[in-house]
């Protein structure tokens, strides 16, 4: 349904190293919306996204992310979740000693795919999303870092999610390029994703409005 609730956190604690970095923090996420998580540095936006991909645990409160309780899910289920989800990373996090393809192949073999041509097939399709289709021989650091973030947002799209996460996703880029990306995040919620991207660049903001939470003294506000 397009109305499908994809998140919904209420009064929900956020803790590192016993530090709480959120409380009372609500939100909801519907199936097609794109919301930008602004704040400081520091303020709890990657800390936000990690729990939802259960990197760091909720200590209070409740929170389901596509279907599972965040509070009650066992361990062998997370990476079950984490297929279900696209997350990209400010700083790319690809293999650094295979090629483009290899990359994203590693990432299929190790979710269940098998058939060879499926792969391939696949591969194909994601990169070709992102505006690279020709570019899977190439190593990553014969890429530029936009093209890396790029090769980065096709590899969360690879398992179909319907969330993804973008954490300070132009963090490493210069502004032309930024815009680039975050219009590509954009298109891709077009197409029916729900995204959640962290950021503190407040020009991209302006530039690509969508729903704005702010994260502020350990609370999130709807802005």
């Amino acid at each position: 349904m397009e109305d499908e609730l994809l998140l919904q956190l209420e009064n929900v604690e956020l803790c590192l190293e016993e530090n709480i970095i959120l409380h009372e923090a609500s939100l909801a996420m519907r199936h097609g919306e794109f919301a930008y998580v602004i704040g400081r540095v520091g303020s709890g936006k990657s800390s936000l996204l990690k729990s939802l991909y259960c990197e760091i645990p909720i200590r209070k409160g409740a929170a389901r992310v596509l279907g599972y309780d965040l509070r009650k899910i066992k361990r062998r289920e997370i990476p079950h979740l984490r297929r279900k989800l696209g997350v990209v990373f400010q700083d790319f996090q690809l293999l650094i000693d295979r090629t483009v393809y290899k990359n994203l192949e590693f990432v299929l073999r190790a979710t269940g795919w098998k058939k060879k041509d499926d792969i391939a097939t696949r591969i194909e399709d994601v990169m070709t999303q992102v505006g690279m289709p020709n570019k899977g021989y190439k190593m990553p650091h014969e890429l530029s870092g936009g093209e890396q973030q790029r090769i980065a947002i096709a590899r969360a799209l690879l398992n179909d999610p319907k969330l993804i996460l973008a954490d300070e996703p132009t963090g490493n880029l210069d502004p032309e390029t930024s815009e680039q990306i975050v219009q590509l995040l954009h298109d891709i919620c077009k197409d029916g994703k729900t995204v959640i991207m962290s950021t503190h660049n407040y020009a991209i903001v302006e530039r690509f409005p969508a729903r704005i939470i702010k994260c502020e003294y350990g609370i999130l506000k709807n802005v």
